[in-house]
């Protein structure tokens, strides 16, 4: 058989793969057609109408990840001093039985880290990195809302997990955003972020937004909240006005 034979070949049992699983790992995908990683990349470069790569991900590329301005891996040391400063002074807010949303991003997993270690609590998210530090703390009730993984926000989405949301009441919610503009509103890169960042909005006693600087000013595509919605703007430095 052919190169492009073979590569026909492991194309259609890729595709066969994703439409079963919804999205795999790269070096997964390549154990399984029993080739290399690099093979894998080369055949999804020459398919890119089919399949598309994000962060050791292999996904459909028509998902909706792939035009996205977004990519966990590329943002996530991105001003991370500034998340820090953030996110220690949103931990303050947190108290003992309290029962918390935090949202997805690259903001949250150090609001996340900061929680002291003996603090017993209720903790929501749908994110992978949020919940791989918190699932070791023995004091915190994790629940994690599950669905469809989207590997370039590290985040999942679905009708069960939303359903799930909808039947908590939330002491606070932790919101992230990719963009906080006085007359747009606060906006992320996500589409599928919305729904979930508005139901816990709604559910919250308290609902704070928790941003490095950098957002301000700044719109993304996907509108989730106006700047009234929220009890607090916690950031490293002071809105501008």
């Amino acid at each position: 058989m052919s190169r492009t034979g073979y590569r026909d070949e492991r194309l259609e049992a890729l595709g066969a793969m994703l439409e079963r699983e919804g999205v795999l790992r790269l070096r997964d995908a390549a154990v399984r057609l029993g080739v290399s990683e690099m093979t894998v990349r080369r055949d999804i470069t020459e398919a890119r109408d089919r399949f598309t790569c994000l962060g050791g991900h292999i996904v459909g590329a028509l998902d909706g990840l792939a035009g996205s301005d977004y990519v966990l891996d590329q943002e996530k040391d991105s001003h991370a001093a500034a998340k820090a400063a953030a996110c220690a002074r949103a931990v303050k807010l947190i108290e003992e039985d309290d029962t918390i949303f935090i949202d997805c991003g690259t903001t949250t997993p150090h609001l996340a880290a900061r929680i002291p270690e003996d603090m017993r609590l209720t903790a929501i998210c749908y994110s992978m990195n949020v919940a791989e530090i918190l699932c070791h703390r023995k004091n915190i009730r994790l629940i994690v809302l599950g669905g469809l993984y989207h590997p370039a926000a590290a985040s999942f989405s679905g009708e069960e997990g939303l359903e799930t949301l909808k039947r908590l009441n939330l002491n606070k919610a932790f919101i992230s955003a990719g963009g906080v503009h006085e007359t747009r509103g606060v906006t992320c890169s996500h589409f599928h972020e919305v729904p979930i960042k508005q139901t816990a909005i709604e559910r919250a006693l308290e609902c704070h937004l928790v941003v490095d600087a950098s957002k301000f000013g700044k719109v993304r595509p996907a509108h989730f909240a106006e700047i009234g919605a929220f009890t607090s703007i916690i950031s490293d430095q002071p809105q501008p006005v």
